[in-house]
């Protein structure tokens, strides 16, 4: 048993009576049991640094009362004939719900969004490339990381945009964060204030509009057609919004792609109002159809554009690494803000991934998932049209990691959601990504760990029992 904390020289207890009661207290609440035994005087005094007069008058009075028995050469236990604490007794309570987190760290359900096909993650070369940055690591491993990210990363990052996704940027307009949420994080905090209007697409992406709701940011929903965001909308219900958030490439969660003419009137926009576009490029290296759209960032020559993107959905989740580019002329405001924020990532991670990509395992990846992908989502879409024939009907675009699945009869979308949890899949319903009333009903499902053709039809099944 550890010997109490030093007493408070400063309270007007005295000290040996600040002994006592903290040895009594001990003993009534069982800290201390029958029979154990306690320090001598000796010991006590010197860990307590105390006159060992104060540690035995504490003693002679805890043995007058009976909580300690002294025993000679054998020392002082705690009186072996005392009762046992009583047990309170719990009072009746409602017991508080368990939160819900978004992501509980638990093996995923079948169908959730969001997930790359985790069953084909090349382990054995991550595995070894994570041992071998371990094995080379110096010094610069173990002091205080850059806060703005892994130089390595950064400029392994820069050369992939420029290459697959049109972006001109430095390593010094890179900022490695903690996911996607960490992302939005720094440009709130750099860039934004609470109250600020801003232009969400309606569908959008249900987790950053919980982000902005929560940052006291007034959202305005504008609606998306097949040509994706609605521009015109956007400047007639909030003219002067501080910021868009847009998902041009693959938007989330219809799988349209922006219009270039859209493009420019956006752009239009933010140059004329100073506004910012939060460029979300979701799903965009997946494409089944003609080669990945270049970015909206790689039109922008006003600086006006904050682009996002994560390896959560191209390597896995557990990562948690997401990258942000910034023009070149906010580079050093959010450098400062980030060094303020401390949004740091593991290094053994940011350099693993950083060689994964300088050695051409990154690129070879992206190749074999794209080929698989489109494998996988014919499996499902096919499995799904034998299975519910009339009673939906699929919107499967050009890229994507999940099928969008209108009803065309049955209960409601949220009704078939919650049947759905019940049930252990994970499919979400179109309705919860509509900020306002819902315009169109639908399941989202992911298809990307539907491994085989028996799988397919399996959980196809078991969806078509969900709408009956």
């Amino acid at each position: 048993m550890p010997a109490p904390e030093m007493p408070n020289r400063a309270n007007a207890t005295p000290l040996y009576r600040q002994l006592y009661e903290r040895y009594r207290n001990a003993i009534s609440a069982g800290q201390l049991k029958p029979g154990d035994r306690v320090p001598s005087v000796r010991a006590l005094a010197a860990e307590l640094n105390l006159a060992r007069g104060t540690v035995e008058a504490a003693y002679q009075l805890l043995i007058g009362e009976g909580y300690l028995d002294a025993r000679g050469p054998a020392g002082t236990v705690v009186c072996p004939r005392l009762s046992p604490p009583a047990r309170v007794q719990a009072t009746a309570s409602v017991a508080p719900s368990a939160y819900r987190a978004m992501h509980t760290g638990r093996a995923p359900l079948p169908l959730q969004l969001g997930l790359p096909a985790l069953d084909v993650f090349p382990r054995k070369t991550w595995t070894r490339l994570a041992s071998r940055t371990v094995q080379q690591g110096g010094l610069e491993g173990m002091v205080y990381p850059d806060p703005q990210g892994e130089i390595a990363l950064r400029t392994a990052v820069a050369r992939y945009l420029g290459i697959s996704r049109g972006i001109s940027c430095s390593p010094e307009q890179v900022f490695i964060c903690a996911g996607y949420r960490a992302c939005l994080e720094l440009i709130s905090r750099s860039v934004l204030n609470v109250g600020d209007q801003g232009w969400f697409e309606d569908p959008g992406y249900i987790f950053a509009r919980r982000f902005f709701e929560q940052t006291g940011a007034e959202l305005i929903p504008v609606p998306v057609d097949e040509q994706g965001l609605q521009v015109a909308a956007g400047i007639e219900r909030a003219p002067n919004a501080r910021f868009a958030v847009v998902t041009p490439s693959h938007q989330s969660p219809l799988g349209v792609s922006l219009s270039l003419p859209r493009r420019q009137a956006l752009l239009a926009w933010a140059e004329a109002r100073s506004s910012w576009i939060i460029e979300d490029d979701y799903d965009s290296e997946y494409r089944y159809v003609g080669r990945p759209l270049p970015a909206l960032k790689s039109l922008d020559v006003q600086g006006r554009v904050l682009y996002t993107g994560t390896f959560s959905k191209v390597l896995i989740p557990g990562l948690r690494l997401a990258y942000l580019v910034v023009p070149k002329a906010q580079a050093a405001h959010f450098a400062r803000m980030a060094d303020v924020l401390h949004n740091h990532c593991p290094q053994l991670l940011q350099r693993t991934t950083a060689t994964f990509m300088e050695e051409g395992h990154f690129a070879r990846h992206l190749k074999k998932m794209r080929s698989l992908y489109a494998h996988r989502r014919t499996l499902f879409s096919d499995a799904l049209a034998a299975t519910l024939g009339g009673r939906i009907t699929l919107e499967l675009r050009e890229g994507g990691m999940h099928v969008l699945a209108r009803l065309t009869q049955g209960p409601d979308d949220r009704e078939v959601a919650a049947r759905a949890a019940e049930a252990g899949l994970a499919l979400q319903a179109l309705s919860d990504w509509y900020r306002g009333k819902p315009a169109r009903q639908g399941l989202l499902m992911a298809f990307t760990n539907v491994r085989d053709a028996d799988a397919a039809a399996e959980i196809a099944s078991r969806v078509a029992g969900l709408l009956d």
